[in-house]
């Protein structure tokens, strides 16, 4: 069995982690697959007693690997999705970061998160990805974003206008600092920030949340996950922010943008017990109040 194992990188404190996710992948005679950069930051402080290679890119993963391991917090997971694309990989998310919506694991579980990929007695969960088009190359050949695609006013500038449309027709003029799209797993992201709905993975929508409106009426909107949601931006300023996930792009107001859904998805790992509900619990800390 192999395992792809991504991060963006650990702190020192965190060596031990890693020594113990090796001693559990040995155990269960697992060969890991190690992100070059990242392997290259920890390598001297690890132990290593397995055979072991190496990755670079999206090319370098083929169809031997069985599952992505992701070590950090949300934003991890979210590279991770720039390296899976469209191989269907499952990703486990080890959380070793703050909030962690997506990467749910506890680093105090990787014993039984192993064992879990091992005997495959995980549950998958099928997310949706949101896929942008436009008239100009952007973002090179990774179009699409798991949480969210904006559109923002750039650095101090004034807010901006942007028009915007469903399936072609015209749904609202928008002057704000920018325009979240958000999708069900994004919901819990950037659009939760700005006042926006809490979405369940599977419900098939897309969230349309404003960034700071000037029009006190204005609210956001869950609209079908089948709608093309098209924008045109004015500003007094050129240009413009941009952006998929945590990836971003500079365009002026000729720009012709429209998001849709993507053809292929992501699938999340998770263990039997943890599921959308308990996370919820947890992160938002519903359920404490001790009148309860």
């Amino acid at each position: 069995m192999k395992i792809a194992i991504y991060s963006r990188g650990l702190e020192e404190n965190q060596h031990q982690e890693i020594n113990l996710l090796l001693k559990e992948l040995i155990q269960h005679d697992v060969e890991p697959v190690f992100f070059q950069d990242f392997f290259n930051k920890f390598y001297s402080a690890v132990d290593f007693k397995t055979k072991y290679s190496t990755f670079n890119s999206s090319a370098d993963l083929d169809d031997s690997i069985d599952c992505m391991i992701s070590l950090g917090g949300d934003g991890t997971l979210l590279d991770t999705v720039t390296l899976v694309r469209d191989k269907g990989t499952p990703v486990l998310g080890i959380n070793y970061g703050r909030l962690g919506f997506l990467a749910t694991i506890g680093k105090g579980e990787l014993q039984t998160a192993v064992e879990a990929l091992v005997n495959r007695t995980y549950v998958i969960d099928k997310r949706t990805l949101i896929h942008l088009d436009a008239n100009i190359p952007l973002f090179g050949d990774i179009p699409y974003a798991l949480n969210e695609f904006t559109l923002l006013k750039k650095d101090s500038s004034s807010m901006i206008k942007i028009h915007t449309y469903l399936n072609g027709e015209f749904l609202n003029t928008y002057w704000a600092d920018g325009l979240i799209v958000a999708t069900p797993t994004g919901s819990t992201g950037y659009s939760l920030s700005c006042n926006g709905p809490v979405v369940f993975p599977d419900s098939g929508s897309f969230v349309i949340t404003p960034v700071a409106p000037h029009n006190l009426n204005i609210r956001p909107i869950v609209v079908p996950d089948d709608t093309i949601i098209s924008f045109e931006v004015e500003g007094r300023t050129d240009g413009f922010l941009c952006t998929l996930d945590s990836r971003r792009e500079i365009v002026t107001k000729e720009i012709q943008l429209a998001v849709r859904k993507e053809d292929f998805g992501i699938n999340l790992i998770r263990l039997n017990e943890n599921n959308f509900l308990q996370t919820l619990r947890n992160k938002l800390s519903w359920g404490l109040d001790v009148r309860n």
